[in-house]
Parts: structure tokens; sequence; C-alpha cells
């Protein structure tokens, strides 16, 4: 058994410099994934601060339309926020289908948009995986892939991210607060998640010690007209194969405006800039929907086992969106396979 020491912090710059002088250490919030990785000598920090006593668990509205996040707001707390519910409708249905009950009650905000991958050979030690060794090799490319991504893939690694609210907050081009030893940061959240390229190891931009302060979302009108899908083998609780974060405005049947994320297909919450482009000015309709999903997909580079999930996420854009028009779009509605809001 590998002895861990244990810092409660009681201020910001304080816990800051813990982590940051020392290697070693690690911050410590809900626990919820971290737990799990130190159980799986996967993580092997020989310090844990804790910063659960910090006062970074606000949530609240900003005058202009937006909401500011604590990092440590619950991820249940969040979900629950009248200001979150009604002008971001898809970040509080993307929480609520993020997670368990329990797990949404302990799990941090900050702490959801880092968690690690879920791929088995990352949190198994014994496997060769160039995220968590790097320079080992990629045991998914040739072993057990059903899923993993199809975009944003390199040789080296082609692990999803399994954040749901991520890919919301990427849909609504949030900010991610930060300080650290060199003070404060902010970061587009597009920009917070890396590919993985020739350094699946090297997640983010943040730098040893750095800390998550809030999350920043800004007002967008369209994001009140929003939601998120999520299909999944179970409906109890599952990570995505193929998820959905949209917003949609159409003005005389024409879109006017459009956001839009996947998850459970990349290596990091991937915002569909290409389904984007090709919609706005485009008329509300299922075919265009279709076509926008199709060239959203075009690069994808699936493996035998999961390239199932290029159709499926095809079919869950074109849901998602004939959804929010309010199902006046051309057509009959997407074949078996294509999963239900749950």
């Amino acid at each position: 058994m590998r002895p861990i020491t244990y810092l409660r912090a009681t201020d910001t710059a304080s816990a800051v410099t813990a982590v940051s002088t020392d290697p070693t250490s690690d911050f410590l919030a809900g626990g919820t994934t971290e737990v799990d990785l130190l159980r799986q000598n996967v993580l092997n920090p020989r310090r844990l601060v804790d910063i659960n006593a910090l006062p970074l668990a606000e949530v609240e509205g900003t005058p202009a339309g937006g909401v500011r996040i604590g990092a440590l707001a619950r991820m249940s707390d969040v979900a629950a926020d009248p200001v979150v519910r009604e002008r971001f409708p898809l970040i509080a249905q993307a929480l609520e289908l993020g997670a368990s009950a329990q797990l949404r009650n302990m799990a941090s905000m900050g702490g959801n948009l880092l968690q690690r991958v879920r791929c088995s050979y990352f949190r198994d030690a014994q496997s060769p995986c160039n995220k968590r060794d790097p320079g080992t090799g990629c045991s998914a490319i040739e072993g057990f892939s059903r899923g993993h991504a199809v975009l944003g893939t390199s040789e080296h690694c082609i692990a999803t991210h399994p954040s749901d609210v991520a890919v919301a907050l990427v849909a609504l081009d949030a900010q991610v607060r930060t300080t650290g030893p060199h003070g404060e940061r902010t970061y587009a959240i597009d920009d917070f998640f890396l590919l993985p390229g020739d350094s699946p190891h090297r997640e983010h931009p943040l730098e040893h010690g750095e800390l998550i302060t809030g999350i920043e979302v800004p007002a967008m009108p369209v994001a009140r007209h929003s939601h998120y899908l999520k299909v999944r083998d179970r409906a109890s609780y599952e990570f995505a194969l193929v998820s959905v974060a949209a917003a949609l405005s159409v003005a005389d049947g024409v879109i006017a405006d459009v956001r839009m994320a996947l998850g459970g297909v990349a290596t990091k919450p991937w915002r569909a800039r290409r389904a984007e482009d090709f919609l706005i000015g485009a008329r509300g309709r299922r075919d265009n929907f279709a076509m926008a999903a199709r060239v959203e997909m075009a690069d994808a580079r699936p493996t035998p086992m999961n390239a199932f999930k290029v159709e499926l996420a095809q079919r869950a854009i074109v849901r998602v969106l004939d959804l929010l028009s309010d199902g006046t779009g051309a057509g009959s509605e997407p074949g078996p396979g294509a999963g239900s809001p749950s």
C-alpha cells in the first residue's frame, strides 16, 4: 500500500502554492474519478490537497444574461439552479444525464472537466497506454474499441472524452477561469481540451498547480431553445456512445443561429463547426439537417468495432435538430439505433 499524505487548504492561494511547489501533489475535490484512479494505481500522488473548503461553489446569473459557475459547485446544484434551467437548459440536461444522483451530489464542475478518459486500457495499469505511460503504445487501436473515438484521433490515442456537461459548454463558447503560480488565466473552453496528437498524456494546457476557479457562460439567447441528447447502451447510468448538445433559432423557416457540439465520438468535446456553417441560412428541413450531419462526420476515422458511431452520430444530429425545429423538418423519423432522449 502506498502512503498518501493529506492537506486541507483554507484559501485558494495556499492551495495553489501547496500543489505547484510539489510535483507529487494533486488537488482533491469531489474525488469521484480521482479516488478510482488511485485504487487502480493509475494515479500515484504522494499528497492530496483538499480544496472543498474554498469559496468556489457559487452559481449566479450575470446581468448580461450569462451565468458564472464556481469550480466547486456540485453537478446536482448546478442542474437544479433556476437561472441555469431557464437560460441554458442543455447544461441542466447534460448534468442530469451525466451521472447517477449519488455522483452528481459529490462531483464538482471543475473536476468534471478534468476527469480522465474511460478507456479500459488507460485504467488497466498493465496495458500499454500512451496517455498513462507515454511512448508505450495504444492498446485500443488494435484492441477492443467499440466505445472509442472516430473524430480527433491520432495514431497514439483514440480514447473519447467522457464529460457530458463539457459538450454543452463547448457548444456555448464557455470560458474556464483558473489561478496558478503565474496568476489568473482565462481559456476559451474549446482550447481547454487538447487533441491527442503525438502527446496524448497532455489533455489540457494547465501547468502543475493551476487550479480551475470557475466557468463563465456568456449570454446567448439561442441557448434558451436547446437540448442535450444522449444515446447510450442503457438508460440507468452509462457513458455516451453519441451525444449532441444543440441550440437552434429558426425565423420564417430559415436557420438564424445554431450551436452544436458532439460527445462520445471524439477525443475531446467536439464543436460541430462544419455542421453549423452549413446550417446557417439554410431552411430548417430534415434533408438539410441530414446533409449537415454528413458534412460534420466526413472526416471520421472509425475502427471496425466503432464504425457504427458514424451513422449513429448522424442520426442523433438529425433527431435533436428536428426536435428543436418543432418537428417541422421534412421526412420520417430516424430509424432504430438513433436512441431516445432520456
